[in-house]
């Protein structure tokens, strides 16, 4: 029960805002009573911490995943950007800005998780661009992976609405991509930019 309740959280949160879901909104979803959801959880925020986890165990899976289908560099970061539009195609608001605004001490834990995560997969990608003659070879990898870093969480972290975020983050993807591309991977990037507005 206490996995399912995570579960229906989780989704919940993403969808509707972390603020605005209340424990009696879980409870109505679920068809149990509030009193059942604090038997597992004495308040909210541990029931968002719990949620927040089980988000990002998700995140793993997926980028691993799109890692696991041997994809060219450029097309597996345009194959993570299509699932984490999936993800999170029902949020209004970007989860990352509203834990943030709302919750500031869960998304400060939350973000040592997501350094090293991002830092790690950008990194690999990285170089098996590099290897795959997609991306200069000459590049400055640990630069280019804290400069997308940045890039990305900033949108994530100040922008309100998911879908300007998501639209931004595709502006980042090619900006960062561009900035390292071979003439081989240019040509890569536009077949994957023209491969989206179909």
């Amino acid at each position: 029960m206490k996995e399912k309740i995570i579960s229906k959280a989780g989704e919940m949160f993403l969808k509707l805002g972390f603020k605005s879901i209340t424990m009696d909104d879980i409870a109505g979803e679920m068809c149990i009573s509030k009193k059942t959801i604090y038997k597992y959880f004495c308040n909210k925020e541990i029931l968002i911490e719990e949620s927040v986890h089980l988000i990002h165990t998700k995140v793993h899976e997926l980028i691993n995943d799109a890692i696991s289908k041997n994809y060219n560099a450029i097309e597996e970061n345009f194959e993570i950007r299509r699932m984490f539009g999936e993800m999170f195609k029902s949020s209004d608001t970007s989860p990352i800005f509203q834990l943030k605004k709302h919750y500031p001490e869960i998304y400060r834990n939350a973000l040592k998780f997501q350094i090293e995560e991002c830092e790690f997969c950008f990194r690999q990608n990285i170089e098996k661009g590099i290897a795959q003659n997609l991306y200069r070879k000459d590049l400055n990898v640990e630069a280019y992976v804290k400069f997308y870093y940045y890039l990305i969480f900033n949108i994530n972290e100040n922008t309100q609405s998911e879908r300007e975020a998501y639209q931004l983050e595709l502006e980042a993807l090619e900006y960062h991509t561009r900035a390292m591309a071979t003439p081989e991977g240019v040509i890569e990037l536009e077949k994957n930019l023209l491969n989206i507005t179909k």
